[in-house]
């Protein structure tokens, strides 16, 4: 879905006068009075009610998403099944990508608002612009994919545990901040079980933590 870009000299008046991408960008390095520009220029808010879709295949995506609220999901259908691939929540990264370079490249990837989310659309043609003309755009884009690829081992990791229940001790300490916000039956497709796989495994550790603490 892409979103309606709606162009007002007030647009940076709630997050401070900026984009929030100039300052994750500058976690990573300095930037030029020009760099802060153009990003001030082409990015823009957008509001996703919970539910709603922030990408799907249906729709060519020119956008990826810095989230500021809310928590998101990617997934994909296999027949009438959802196969939940990644969950995202503040300050990630979130989107499709393979179009990033190539916006002809179709992807079966959805990605879901799971709460209502507050966002920063960053156009793909504005990345291209920044890789393209400023060396500081490409070390931040290095330095933004490390931590990319890294989640995305972790992620590989988890779904790689023959144990069901040592992935959803993995997503809890990979992802503390999740596990009372998302719902159950997406972290069951996240980690590759069936909800009541899940919904047993919760209820034994809880009992198993209620017992410590009464000894």
């Amino acid at each position: 879905m892409n979103p309606e870009r709606k162009v007002t000299k007030d647009k940076w008046a709630d997050f401070n006068g900026f984009s929030p991408l100039i300052t994750v960008f500058r976690n990573f390095h300095d930037l030029t009075p020009e760099i802060e520009f153009i990003i001030n220029n082409q990015t823009f808010p957008v509001v996703y009610k919970k539910n709603k879709f922030i990408s799907s295949p249906l729709h060519r995506n020119k956008y990826i998403f810095l989230l500021l609220k809310g928590v998101a999901r990617g997934y994909m259908k296999e027949e009438n099944k959802e196969i939940t691939t990644w969950i995202a929540s503040e300050y990630e990264l979130v989107g499709n990508i393979r179009n990033l370079w190539e916006e002809d490249i179709d992807t079966e990837e959805y990605v879901q608002a799971i709460e209502d989310v507050i966002a920063i659309a960053v156009p793909h043609s504005m990345s291209r612009q920044l890789y393209l003309n400023f060396d500081i755009a490409n070390y931040v884009g290095r330095k933004m994919t490390q931590i990319h690829y890294l989640a995305a081992c972790e992620r590989a990791y988890i779904s790689r545990l023959q144990s069901a229940e040592k992935r959803y001790l993995r997503f809890t300490k990979s992802y503390p901040d999740l596990v009372n916000r998302v719902p159950l039956k997406h972290i069951a497709s996240f980690l590759c079980m069936r909800l009541e796989t899940l919904s047993r495994i919760r209820s034994k550790l809880t009992g198993i933590a209620a017992h410590k603490t009464n000894q």
